[in-house]
């Protein structure tokens, strides 16, 4: 992204702020307050902090804290809402800090260490940001809880919502089995006209014929309209790996390239499609060690409620 300085006349500034400003472009991700003194370090303190201020004022740093120390940012050249144009500096900050965190959300803590607020203060410039609807609180499935904060026309990352299998923070367990069954009922369609083919063709070619590509298991879900959300092959793909749980479907690569096909099943279900483990997004964070765990699920323990 462009940054503010490279719109403005450098020229007007003086030797050491233009040198805080090519320090800051070799640290893009913060340079902190030690580095700018140890560069120069016949600056007296009251200079640079003079230099800095100045620079903070024209728009062409932000500046942050990690920790105990001060980071020094370039400022990126951005159009503000006609909202923030009349907003507070402590505004600024929180809607940049939020801003910056992507649709990936940030924590109000967090949001708290980066900007330095009071509490107080932080939640009622949060407030006031959700009035004007330039931000918007975004529940985690991970955390059903706690809320992250993003920018209101972001669409938020699918590891928060849970994609296509939650829906206001409910699993979909009707929708998932649909598309369990239907993808299912795809597969073994076509290995039924596979061995329909005549007996000289051989297994072997009868196989190839089942096999069935993940585009077009993708195709034929996306024409059913069955689905109030786009899904992707990756959503598909989902759905056949747990087909493949309950030994119902072999994935097999042809020429390199990924091929499902049904296959007889000597066992049972395994059944780890039914609960919601076998669909959820944030699976592979998921230990009794860690914040998403087994033991806090609210989506087990509503479905071994009794019925």
């Amino acid at each position: 992204m462009t940054a503010a300085v490279d719109s403005y006349d450098i020229s007007t500034l003086t030797d050491f702020e233009r040198r805080i400003l090519d320090l800051a472009k070799e640290f893009p991700k913060g340079i902190p307050d030690k580095i700018v003194q140890n560069d120069m370090p016949a600056v007296k303190g009251a200079e640079r902090a003079a230099a800095i201020n100045n620079l903070l004022s024209l728009g062409l740093l932000d500046l942050y804290k990690q920790g105990n120390d001060l980071l020094y940012k370039l400022k990126p050249k951005v159009t503000e809402p006609d909202q923030m144009k009349n907003a507070d500096s402590e505004e600024k900050v929180v809607y940049d800090i939020i801003k910056e965190a992507g649709n990936m959300g940030i924590w109000i803590r967090d949001i708290r260490v980066q900007s330095n607020l009071l509490m107080t203060q932080l939640n009622k410039i949060v407030k006031s940001l959700e009035s004007k609807k330039l931000i918007k609180a975004v529940k985690s499935v991970s955390a059903s809880k706690k809320k992250v904060y993003m920018l209101y026309d972001l669409e938020p990352h699918r590891s928060l919502t849970g994609g296509a299998w939650y829906s206001d923070q409910d699993f979909e367990s009707e929708f998932v089995t649909i598309l369990n069954q239907q993808c299912y009922r795809y597969l073994c369609d076509k290995k039924d006209r596979a061995n329909s083919t005549p007996l000289e063709f051989g297994p072997k070619a009868a196989r190839i014929i089942a096999l069935t590509s993940l585009e077009e298991l993708h195709k034929f879900i996306s024409n059913l309209g069955i689905s109030k959300v786009e899904l992707t092959k990756e959503d598909i793909e989902t759905i056949l790996n747990t087909l493949i749980y309950d030994g119902k479907v072999e994935k097999v690569f042809k020429e390199d390239k990924k091929m499902f096909i049904a296959i007889d099943s000597y066992v049972d279900t395994a059944g780890y499609t039914q609960v919601p483990c076998g669909v959820c997004p944030v699976a592979e964070h998921c230990s009794e060690r860690g914040a998403i765990n087994p033991s806090s699920c609210i989506y087990m323990d509503t479905w071994l409620e009794p019925s």
